[in-house]
């Protein structure tokens, strides 16, 4: 841990985390839960929402590819992504779908303003996001895809997300 210069558990909690927050919409897989707590702490993601259905720590298979971050990011269970979005929006963030939809703006894009506080919602594997949380949304963000299958893994979807707001946040800051 020295020798990579990372945080203590304690020292994570304790410092300032990025304006990001994920909001996991009926996510079935407890493996991309995991991933998506693991990008969350190596990001320094403010807070995970998870929501409905959507698997909770403690956890062995959400332990699995989580390895601890659980226990280092913030979280909690909202039973509906409709309401805990709505009340993202109460406390300022600017709401965004991760989906594939009309009207959706592509991730290239999209720039988030340098003092904003952003939640970003990931949808079921299957379903998507909720139609009643993207007309809730502020917007939909759509990731760019040039294959033939034109669906990413959820985990891999919060990796992308993350990594290119916060990458243009920290770019806008100088």
């Amino acid at each position: 841990m020295d020798e990579l210069q990372r945080d203590s558990l304690e020292d994570f909690k304790n410092k300032q985390k990025n304006p990001l927050v994920l909001v996991l919409d009926n996510v079935r897989s407890l493996h991309n839960v995991g991933s998506a707590f693991r990008t969350a702490d190596a990001f320094a993601v403010e807070k995970i929402y998870l929501c409905g259905i959507t698997g909770t720590p403690p956890n062995k298979e959400i332990h699995k590819t989580a390895l601890g971050a659980t226990e280092s990011v913030e979280w909690s269970h909202a039973p509906s992504t409709l309401e805990a979005v709505l009340g993202l929006k109460e406390q300022g963030y600017s709401v965004w779908a991760i989906e594939q939809a009309e009207g959706s703006t592509t991730l290239t894009d999209f720039s988030p303003a340098p003092d904003g506080k952003y939640a970003f919602v990931f949808g079921n594997e299957v379903f998507g996001v909720e139609d009643e949380v993207m007309k809730a949304a502020d917007g939909v963000l759509e990731i760019p895809q040039f294959g033939t299958k034109h669906s990413l893994n959820v985990s891999v979807t919060v990796g992308v997300i993350v990594w290119d707001v916060l990458s243009k946040l920290l770019s806008s800051r100088g």
